[in-house]
């Protein structure tokens, strides 16, 4: 155990689900709870995101994370598809896999795959927890501005090209003071843990090309309005979760998703950075067991 420091949760396990015509890794927590919950990793994550949430739920929820496709352990997908929509449609596989309905979680990129899965398909999801979730907001900020320009057909091969040049260990450190607001409650273990992964998926010939297309469907739809309107027409109990010190998603959208979500509750966390499930899985459990007594009284 490190100085100062609580032994961190060991990843939940991991197994590849044939789902016909896609292959998707979903990370299963401690079986027992009759309710479900389904975890959505954002752009460059993967569902070892969301380990320390799930031990602290793992009593109300069996928990189910999956990597996306071309994310984690998840193969590419057949059809190249890393859409919003491509994305959706693969959880709404697992989901239906696992048993709906079920508590949908979404961080980042995760949060605006899981709007459009809650609008499209609302009989699937019992409640649904947002984290910094990715939705259409065009105030002029370096962070966002950055992934922008690097996903520009005429920048993407460059960026590529470099950042495979820069070793592991300087990505992550760069990953990680863009994702938590305080780099000291990044756990050596889970460091060591990133940098690891990351190398492996070095060496996977699609993973570069995997992530640029990711974040070309985070950015298409930010030039639309269509995730903003479907978060409209969400009936399910909603919690969605912003950190006041958050560099790529603006806590000030906070306000716009409490006029938008029909049935919603929004907290700021002043303290937290992208990641709050990462960075204080605690207070987000916290927040996250009064939505899921909340979906215990809707009659559905």
């Amino acid at each position: 155990m490190e100085l100062g420091f609580p032994e961190p949760v060991p990843a939940w396990p991991a197994e590849l689900l044939d789902l016909g015509d896609m292959a998707l890794n979903v990370r299963t927590g401690p079986s027992g709870p009759a309710e479900r919950a389904v975890y959505v990793h954002g752009l460059a994550g993967s569902a070892t995101n969301w380990t320390d949430l799930m031990a602290l739920l793992a009593a109300d929820v069996e928990g189910f994370a999956v990597d996306l496709p071309g994310a984690g352990y998840s193969p590419a997908p057949a059809d190249g598809d890393y859409s919003i929509g491509a994305h959706a449609r693969a959880v709404v596989r697992l989901i239906e896999h696992v048993g709906p309905p079920v508590h949908l979680f979404g961080n980042s990129l995760g949060g605006a795959v899981s709007v459009r899965l809650a609008a499209a398909r609302p009989d699937l999801v019992r409640s649904l927890t947002l984290v910094s979730p990715a939705l259409p907001d065009l105030l002029p900020r370096v962070g966002p501005a950055r992934i922008a320009m690097s996903v520009t057909p005429v920048l993407a091969e460059w960026v590529i090209k470099r950042l495979t040049a820069v070793p592991p260990e300087r990505r992550i450190q760069s990953t990680l003071e863009l994702c938590y607001a305080d780099l000291a409650r990044v756990h050596p273990a889970r460091l060591e843990e990133a940098i690891t992964e990351l190398r492996r998926r070095d060496g996977l010939p699609y993973a570069a090309g995997a992530l640029l297309a990711s974040a070309r469907g985070i950015v298409r739809e930010y030039f639309r309005n269509d995730l903003w309107r479907e978060a409209g027409r969400i009936a399910a109990p909603t919690l969605v979760l912003h950190g006041g010190r958050d560099r790529l998603v603006d806590a000030r959208m906070a306000v716009r998703a409490g006029r938008t979500f029909p049935n919603v509750r929004i907290v700021t966390l002043p303290r937290a950075g992208h990641v709050a499930q990462m960075e204080f899985p605690e207070v987000v459990a916290r927040e996250v067991g009064r939505l899921l007594a909340e979906a215990r009284t809707v009659v559905r």
